[in-house]
């Protein structure tokens, strides 16, 4: 992979785990870095969860990709809120 591929998917994480955050109420306490990493870690969870029901997770640079992304850092920071028990608050 060579380093415009590498920075594609860094940007793609980071932009899936941004939209997670805001789903999930973790947006305040979240920086750009932690987007990215959540991003990049939710890709590999939506990865696995799909594998499970039979489905291709990561396929590419594609929009079904970002979807996976999205998923599994939704899924990520959902079982962090429920274990540091943060709950989401829309007004906040």
């Amino acid at each position: 992979m060579d380093a415009m591929g590498i920075i594609g998917w860094i940007v793609l994480g980071g932009i899936a785990g941004w939209i997670a955050s805001k789903i999930t109420g973790n947006d305040p306490r979240m920086g750009v870095g932690m987007n990215i990493l959540v991003g990049i870690i939710g890709a590999f969870i939506g990865g696995w969860l799909l594998s499970i029901f039979g489905t291709t997770g990561i396929s590419g640079f594609n929009i079904w990709s970002f979807l996976v992304a999205l998923l599994g850092a939704v899924v990520l920071l959902a079982g962090v809120n429920a274990l540091t028990g943060k709950r989401y608050h829309p007004n906040t």
